[in-house]
């Protein structure tokens, strides 16, 4: 019986299962396929974070440092899993650099791949050089400066468009993306912070800032901020004579069309599947649902699980999640698999 659990992703979720699992007095080894730990909020450049309002870079920061610091978790980078033998108590790992890894069980933190906007051509991404993404706003305001990509002007004008690659059963986007709301809410107030001339926009269908995000987010950036809520169907963006770029579409509350100009437009892009699930649930045995991310087991007496006994899961694995959820989803899992390996060898003993 396996002392170790092998933690597949060092994202949010992977770095808390891991931390998780050697407090319990059980060792880690921590796969990760990029050259960097801390996962999307670190490789995309995430400003700062929803809900706490801390930089990306510190507060992931701090998870990575505890993981690297451990000297019972052992961190593989540019590194994949190829092979998974074995079962619950008892798995071996192959990985990419031929290495062997003996764990009893495992926890798939392998996240999630932003929706490409490419997919969305009529709203101008790739076309128009000031349409840009949200990850792409929040490396600007990292950098603590808001200007055109174009020209390097100061924006009068940003709009905001919400639900790209998400609720768009045209393009085979049935899901909401669940944080996209509240982070372009959060979005408008760090633009308005850096540039207070710049009047942000945000075009919806519905503003869907759960829970307590409802009154830090979207009422402050409304009442505070004064970013300007406009419910709306967006058809294109294109250049208008001047360079600026051209919003078409209808406000639906009011039923009549718009063209609006401004200086940049920003997609808020959804939480599709890891474009590597079909690979991750062929190695590792587990199976996907209908949209593509990891199956989850029933929840209710098997929380965390897969469809393969041994194999648990977390964070946006299972779907689109906030960052925080993720980071509790992986604790959960941690726990998880450090709590039926014990009850193993309790067994076996």
């Amino acid at each position: 019986m396996q002392d170790t659990v092998l933690v597949v992703g060092a994202g949010p979720a992977g770095l808390s299962a891991a931390a998780n699992v050697t407090a319990a007095g059980y060792k880690a080894v921590v796969v990760e396929k990029e050259e960097v730990l801390g996962g999307a909020p670190i490789l995309s450049g995430y400003a700062k974070l929803v809900p706490s309002g801390e930089w990306a870079k510190d507060a992931i920061g701090r998870m990575v440092s505890r993981v690297e610091q451990d000297g019972n978790i052992t961190v593989y980078k540019s590194t994949k899993v190829t092979q998974l033998d074995g079962e619950a108590g008892n798995f071996t790992a192959t990985l990419s650099n031929g290495e062997k890894v003996s764990a009893g069980a495992v926890v798939l933190a392998t996240g999630f791949t932003h929706f490409d906007s490419i997919n969305k051509p009529e709203w101008g991404f790739g076309t128009y050089e000031d349409v840009l993404t949200t990850t792409q706003m929040e490396q600007m305001v990292a950098s603590g400066k808001i200007a055109c990509p174009s020209d390097g002007r100061v924006p009068e004008r940003v709009a905001i468009l919400l639900c790209v690659g998400s609720r768009d059963r045209q393009i085979g986007r049935e899901w909401c993306s669940k944080i996209c709301c509240t982070v372009s809410a959060n979005l408008a107030m760090e633009i308005k912070e850096i540039s207070p001339e710049t009047d942000v926009f945000i075009y919806y269908m519905d503003i869907r800032t759960f829970g307590l995000y409802e009154d830090k987010f979207y009422w402050k950036s409304q009442e505070e901020f004064k970013t300007k809520f406009v419910k709306a169907r967006i058809a294109e963006v294109t250049a208008s004579g001047d360079g600026r770029l051209l919003v078409k579409g209808e406000d639906t509350l009011v039923k009549r069309p718009i063209i609006i100009p401004f200086d940049i437009v920003v997609h808020a892009i959804g939480m599709d599947p890891n474009e590597d699930n079909p690979e991750i649930s062929r190695i590792f045995g587990v199976g996907l649902e209908k949209h593509g991310f990891i199956e989850r087991a029933e929840h209710y007496t098997n929380t965390c699980g897969t469809t393969r006994k041994g194999i648990y899961s977390c964070g946006a694995t299972y779907g689109p999640e906030t960052i925080d959820d993720s980071i509790s989803q992986g604790a959960a899992a941690g726990a998880r698999a450090v709590a039926d390996l014990h009850a193993l060898v309790r067994k076996a003993g």
